[in-house]
């Protein structure tokens, strides 16, 4: 087995081991073991028995052990964990680093998968990230080995064949769906990289785990469930309150078991999914249409940004836990669209939350589709930009909303739909931030808050925001800005503690 130079060092697998013999979830996504005695590699969590350390190999990243020739478990199944969260906060010195890293997060968005499949341009995505981010491909290239021990398309590779591998043990699509969704352009390629890669056919794949894909009867209808990892600890209720209280009827709902319900549109796909936690296990079971079936990859996606399934608390709390000792776990809740979430943002600018509610209710029921569900009063989709584009200024006037706030509403649509405004984890945060703040009615607050939830950016902070201000004992933005800098990278944690009064009593008197 080829041990390459990108496994972890001696004194790093030492503490990896330790890690490993707890089988502790915290550790969970944080690094893979690769065993040369069995040619596969597993997850911290992993509950085989504990290989010899000297035949341990551990790496960072799935696509390190996979460019090692090792293979993913069928146990552990290593796409079902949190992906790596590290947000370097910016400087000259880790310029090249947080580029590879922002490379990285770009190919970790299915949606863009299927740019790689392309027979006489099988780097073409590779140069499409490049020109994003404003760099050559060779020097995107070279900077991504060096960071990742791994070359772009191998990464992106070993994230496309783990979602197949997830497509075939939990549902039943063909497998040419399961190759399109997983971003192949054709079959052929998809069974020759995936038997390269993994030494099985897909369908031998399938048929090993054949009886483990039921159908779920509690909600009615047909449906399928995957789980999706995190690591621990999780405030879960924390999270549900968030969620709640900003829960659109028609679309969303927290049930009475504490279950998160809603409706979803994916494209030109549509349905529902349910959302329900087991702590224990630090997973959440994703209960889905199967008309959603097809777009699984994007959904799991959207779901793990929804509820923030890749942060990593303790890296979190050793920096805020000083000023809030009580945010441990804590998740800055994301959302399964982007556009969606803009739209409740301009909604609720200079308005109570309930107020934005109401105001989002009448948007959803005067412009939603409808749909069906297996769930009583959920029966609309969130309204599209083409609708909202398109709509006149009085029927938006009914709905309460006044013409400052259709004037964005338009703006951000039209932004959206001509591909001028990039809204999903991926975008540039300060680029996508002056964005917004450059269409009609979107101030700084707003665009850091889209940039918070949306873009999936740790660092977001609107500085303007009264609550916040309150919340740490200051008068200005620029004084809660001043304060907020011992939190970065991760201000955006800080500010849903703010939020929600986990601040440490007689906290804000050290502030500068």
């Amino acid at each position: 087995m080829n041990t390459r130079p990108d496994a972890l060092t001696d004194t790093e697998g030492d503490a990896c081991y330790l890690a490993l013999k707890t089988r502790d979830a915290r550790f969970d996504g944080a690094f893979f073991t690769a065993v040369t005695s069995t040619g596969i590699y597993c997850r911290p969590v992993c509950r085989v028995r504990l290989p010899r350390r000297e035949n341990c190999r551990f790496y960072r990243h799935a696509a390190q052990a996979e460019a090692a020739g090792f293979r993913p478990c069928l146990r552990c199944r290593p796409e079902l964990a949190p992906r790596a969260s590290d947000a370097p906060a910016w400087s000259t010195e880790d310029a090249s680093r947080i580029l590879a890293r922002q490379a990285a997060r770009l190919m970790d968005e299915p949606e863009l998968w299927a740019d790689a499949d392309d027979d006489a341009q099988p780097g073409r995505m590779v140069a499409r990230m490049a020109e994003r981010l404003g760099v050559s491909d060779r020097h995107l290239r070279r900077l991504f080995e060096a960071e990742f021990g791994v070359s772009p398309l191998q990464y992106l590779q070993t994230r496309r064949l783990l979602a197949a591998k997830q497509l075939l043990a939990d549902t039943r699509l063909p497998v040419a769906e399961v190759a399109r969704a997983s971003g192949f352009g054709s079959v052929r390629r998809f069974n020759a990289a995936f038997a390269e890669r993994y030494g099985l056919n897909p369908r031998d794949l399938r048929r090993a785990r054949e009886g483990e894909v039921q159908a779920q009867g509690d909600v009615g209808g047909a449906s399928l469930t995957v789980r999706l990892g995190f690591r621990p600890p999780y405030d879960l209720a924390t999270l549900r309150e968030f969620l709640g209280r900003r829960a659109l009827a028609g679309v969303e709902r927290l049930d009475a078991d504490g279950r998160f319900v809603r409706t979803v549109r994916i494209g030109a796909q549509t349905g529902w999914l349910a959302l329900g936690f087991d702590l224990p296990a630090s997973q959440v079971r994703l209960t889905l249409a199967e008309s959603l079936a097809p777009v699984l990859p994007i959904l799991a996606s959207r779901v793990r940004a929804l509820l923030d399934l890749d942060a990593d608390p303790a890296a979190i709390h050793a920096v805020l836990g000083p000023r809030f000792p009580a945010a441990e776990g804590l998740r800055v809740p994301g959302t399964l669209d982007g556009f969606e979430l803009a739209v409740r943002a301009v909604l609720g600018q200079q308005i109570t939350v309930a107020a934005a509610r109401t105001l989002g209710s009448r948007l959803v029921q005067a412009l939603g589709e409808p749909v069906a569900t297996p769930f009583e009063g959920l029966d609309r989709l969130f309204p599209t930009p083409a609708a909202l584009a398109a709509v006149d200024g009085e029927t938006l006037g009914r709905l309460g909303l006044v013409r400052q706030r259709q004037a964005a509403l338009r703006a951000l649509a039209e932004a959206v739909l001509d591909g001028r405004l990039l809204l999903h984890a991926g975008a540039e945060p300060q680029r996508t931030c002056a964005a917004l703040q450059a269409l009609p009615g979107i101030g700084a607050w707003t665009a850091q808050y889209i940039a918070m939830r949306a873009l999936r950016w740790p660092d977001a902070f609107p500085a303007g925001d009264i609550a916040l201000q309150k919340a740490l004992g200051v008068t200005q933005a620029r004084a809660a800005e001043a304060a907020s800098q011992a939190w970065r990278p991760w201000r955006s944690y800080a500010v849903l503690a703010a939020w929600h009064g986990m601040a440490a009593p007689n906290s804000t008197k050290d502030l500068p």
